[in-house]
C-alpha cells in the first residue's frame, strides 16, 4: 500500500529511519573501520562500511537490535581487540589542541610509574597515529564506567574513594573525569554504550558491591602543563577551563598564570562538596578539610601532602560503626529510608561474617 502524497510517514517508520542514519561523528569512525581492523581493533557492525540496518531485514523494532545503538561522544568509540576479544575504548586526541595529554599518558604508562600502586592514571594499551593526520592519535584504553555507578552503599566505601582520589593528581578533577575499573565489580562486564545492560542487552548488568569487590578509580583526562617559577617555588600556568567552571581565581582573570596545584586542590575539594557533602548525610567529618580546600584565596589552600595527612587523621578517628553505616541521601522519605536501612542491616551482617573490611580497598 503506497503512502498518500503529502501525508507523514508513521512514527515507527520515522524512528527506524533515524536509527538507520549515522551522525557525522559516527561516519568518521565508519570511514576508519577497515584501518582499525588492520591495526587489531574491530568496531561494532553498525560502523562497518557495508552495514545495513538489521531490523529492516527482520521486520522488527530497532530497539531490539544491537546495531541501532549509536556512540554518544564524538571522540570516543568502543571496539573489540581482535587478539583476545577484550572490549576497549578508543579515544581521539589531537596533539595540537591537547599537547600534554599524550606526553602525560606516555609517562605514566611507562615504568616505574605504570606498576606503581598509587598510579591512578588510566592505562593506555596503545597509541595509534592516523595516517592522514600526523597530529591526530587514538588512545586505546580499557573499558571503564562512572565512579558512582553503581551507587555507594556505605560510608567506608566513600572513605576509600576519597583516599584513592587524594593519591592522584589531575588539573581537571571534576566527577566526569573520574572512572572506575569495572572488572572486579562486573566480572561479565556490560554493554559499552548502555552500561546498565549486559553485553548482549538481554538483561541488566549484574554486579557486586564495592565492599564485596573493591574497584580502583582512575582519572581519564589530563591537562597538566605549566612552567616552574623558581622565584615563587611553584608551577604556574594560565587558567585551564575544565569541567568545573567555579574556580575563584578564574572568575575575573583568564590571563594571569596561577599555581596549578592550588587550583587542583580546589577541584578536588569542590568535587567532594558538590557530589557528596551536598547530597548525602553522615559525611560531616569532611567539612573542615573541604572548606579549607575550596577557599577563594588559592594561597590559603592546603598542599596535597597536608590534605593526605589530614585525611589520614580523619580516617583514623572514624569508628567501625560509622564506617559500616549506610550512605543515605539527605532527602530520603521515611518509608524508603526504613526499607533501605533494613536491607543494609542484612548486607552488613554478610560483610562482617565474611570478614569484609569496613574500608574496602582493591589493595586488600
Amino acid at each position: 500500500m503506497q503512502q498518500a502524497e503529502g501525508s507523514e510517514a508513521p512514527a515507527s517508520v520515522r524512528v527506524a529511519d533515524t536509527y538507520a542514519e549515522l551522525d557525522p561523528h559516527e561516519i568518521w569512525w565508519r570511514d576508519h573501520q577497515v584501518w582499525l581492523a588492520e591495526r587489531g581493533y574491530m568496531l561494532r557492525p553498525r560502523y562497518h562500511p557495508d552495514w545495513r540496518p538489521s531490523w529492516v531485514a527482520q521486520n522488527i523494532e530497532p530497539d531490539d537490535c544491537e546495531d541501532a545503538i549509536p556512540t554518544l561522544y564524538k571522540s570516543l568509540m568502543d571496539a573489540t581487540r581482535i587478539s583476545d576479544g577484550k572490549i576497549v575504548m578508543l579515544k581521539t586526541v589531537s596533539d595540537e589542541t591537547h599537547p600534554y595529554e599524550l606526553e602525560i599518558n606516555r609517562l605514566f604508562n611507562s615504568e616505574p610509574y605504570a606498576s606503581h600502586p598509587r598510579n591512578h592514571c588510566v592505562r593506555v594499551y596503545e597509541i595509534l597515529s592516523l595516517p592522514e593526520d600526523p597530529h591526530l592519535h587514538i588512545l586505546v584504553m580499557p573499558l571503564l564506567r562512572p565512579f558512582n555507578e553503581p551507587s555507594f552503599k556505605t560510608i567506608g566505601e566513600v572513605v576509600d574513594f576519597f583516599h584513592q582520589v587524594f593519591e592522584a593528581d589531575d588539573r581537571d578533577c571534576m566527577d566526569l573525569n573520574i572512572m572506575l575499573d569495572p572488572v572486579s565489580m562486573y566480572p561479565s562486564l556490560f554493554h559499552p554504550q548502555q552500561n546498565l545492560l549486559s553485553i548482549d542487552r538481554k538483561s541488566r548488568a549484574k554486579h557486586y558491591t564495592r565492599t564485596s569487590r573493591p574497584p580502583k578509580y582512575y582519572f581519564i583526562d589530563f591537562g597538566l602543563s605549566g612552567i616552574y617559577d623558581p622565584a615563587k617555588g611553584r608551577t604556574i600556568d594560565r587558567p585551564l577551563l575544565g569541567g568545573d567552571k567555579t574556580v575563584p581565581e578564574f572568575r575575573n582573570d583568564l590571563e594571569t598564570p596561577h599555581d596549578v596545584y592550588s587550583t587542583d586542590i580546589y577541584y578536588l575539594g569542590n568535587m567532594i562538596r558538590e557530589t557528596f557533602l551536598q547530597v548525602y548525610g553522615g559525611l560531616e567529618f569532611m567539612l573542615p578539610l573541604v572548606n579549607d580546600m575550596v577557599q577563594d584565596d588559592p594561597t590559603k589552600r592546603p598542599k596535597i601532602d597536608e590534605v593526605v595527612k589530614r585525611f589520614a587523621e580523619i580516617r583514623r578517628s572514624l569508628s567501625w560503626w560509622k564506617l559500616r553505616s549506610r550512605l543515605a541521601e539527605q532527602n530520603e522519605s521515611g518509608l524508603y529510608k526504613a526499607y533501605q536501612a533494613t536491607k543494609h542491616v542484612f548486607r552488613t551482617m554478610g560483610y562482617v561474617a565474611t570478614f569484609r573490611s569496613a574500608v574496602p580497598s582493591p589493595s586488600k
